[in-house]
């Protein structure tokens, strides 16, 4: 719990346009990709989607006979994700079947390659007779973990270098992920495992394209340094992608920790998809938990509010200096004349005091003012919201071309968001 803390915002420092990279999802569409209503996504700007078909059948996939009801479903994801301009990242280990929901056999047992080597005929025959060359490919999840991987390292790492090269051969063009590990590179479990992977990688030529993990908890930006550092010791090139594909533990699902989240990802360089603690046909709706579903009707929950506004960050992405246990994303818009700042916790709360810094560089000030209306993200236990609470609305004399703006954060839980706007501007520009 913090008594206070400053976060400074100087619009003169601009890094560019929005790219809303942690606006992604560990499934969570139905089955056939039907639902929820597209504008739950588009309002959001979703970009990514991440999916294989888990838990459709149990057991399933595979290695249960039952691969082709999770391709079906695969397939039709991939396909609404492509028509709402998002990104598709495939999960060959849930068409496998190893998602919890059996005791695969896995790759390898035995020193037996056969069946998963027609697994990955099958596989890649069908990617290509759908035309899926964009896929981005993530061999395996959380091979550290042994609900997913339950056989040694040195075995998935064999695995590994045999789908690389199987994908490669296949799709020379295509994007692979990984190691998608439960443990943070950063951590002293993690840390190891990765040294291990890099060396091997190197090693036979079969690094990813895009470097992932999972922060369950975790902080994106020190496992990025944690990465960049081991790429760096191997000298290996450090400009490849970086991916959280599941980031946010189910105690850390509300507004003020997913800002935080937002915040450093976007710290971090790294791309994000929001972790999915769902069940059976439950993973497969809901948005990943930013909805609720009443009697056939989706409700958004205030998180959801929370990755809308951040959709509504546009123009160029301006410096944020966060506080203590603060983060956040400050955009401003010359053309649509605001400018919005984004704010998530840890899990400190207290006053929060944004200083704004060279407004003049803004199109948000007319006569030495600013309009600065401070909405409260409200968590509500993981029920359903109507949308932000505004906690103040207020005209703000602007000196030496900046101003501050007061953030009465009472609970960690709820996010709060700051917008800018002329005087003269109405409520709707908000």
């Amino acid at each position: 719990m913090t008594s206070s803390a400053t976060v400074t915002v100087d619009f003169s420092v601009t890094k560019g346009a929005p790219t809303y990279r942690a606006s992604g999802t560990l499934y969570g569409m139905t089955e056939d990709g039907s639902l929820p209503p597209e504008h739950f996504y588009r309002d959001i700007r979703w970009t990514f989607m991440r999916a294989g078909g888990a838990q459709l059948d149990s057991p399933g996939g595979w290695v249960a006979g039952t691969y082709d009801r999770r391709w079906n479903s695969t397939l039709a994801q991939y396909r609404s994700t492509k028509a709402l301009g998002g990104t598709f990242v495939v999960l060959p280990h849930d068409l496998w079947g190893a998602d919890g929901t059996t005791s695969p056999t896995f790759p390898g047992d035995d020193g037996d390659w056969s069946r998963f080597d027609a697994f990955y005929d099958r596989l890649l025959a069908d990617a290509r007779a759908a035309g899926l060359t964009d896929l981005r490919w993530d061999i395996w999840n959380e091979p550290d973990y042994p609900s997913f991987w339950d056989r040694p390292q040195a075995q998935y790492l064999a695995m590994w270098t045999r789908a690389h090269r199987r994908i490669r051969a296949a799709f020379p063009g295509a994007v692979i992920v990984g190691a998608s590990t439960a443990g943070r590179p950063s951590a002293d479990g993690g840390g190891p495992w990765w040294d291990t992977y890099l060396d091997h990688v190197k090693a036979h030529d079969v690094a990813p394209d895009v470097y992932s993990w999972h922060d369950l908890p975790g902080d994106p930006v020190t496992d990025a340094a944690a990465v960049r550092s081991k790429l760096a010791a191997r000298s290996m090139t450090t400009s490849r992608p970086f991916q959280v594909n599941e980031y946010a533990a189910d105690t850390e699902q509300n507004p003020g920790r997913g800002g935080w989240y937002i915040a450093r990802l976007e710290r971090a360089g790294a791309d994000g998809m929001r972790a999915n603690w769902a069940w059976g046909a439950d993973l497969h709706d809901c948005a990943a938990h930013l909805l609720t579903r009443t009697g056939g009707r989706y409700l958004p929950l205030g998180e959801w509010f929370l990755y809308r506004y951040y959709g509504s960050q546009t123009g160029v992405v301006v410096d944020l200096t966060p506080g203590a246990h603060i983060d956040g994303v400050a955009t401003k818009d010359d053309v649509a004349r605001h400018a919005k700042i984004l704010l998530g916790s840890d899990g400190g709360a207290g006053e929060v005091t944004v200083v704004l810094h060279r407004l003049d560089t803004t199109a948000v000030v007319e006569h030495g003012r600013v309009r600065a209306i401070v909405q409260r993200v409200p968590h509500h236990g993981g029920g359903p919201v109507t949308g932000p609470v505004t906690v103040s609305d207020r005209t703000l004399t602007v000196r030496d071309d900046s101003a501050s703006v007061s953030v009465p954060w009472t609970d960690a839980a709820d996010g709060y968001t700051v917008t800018l706007l002329p005087p003269s501007a109405s409520s709707d520009a908000a």
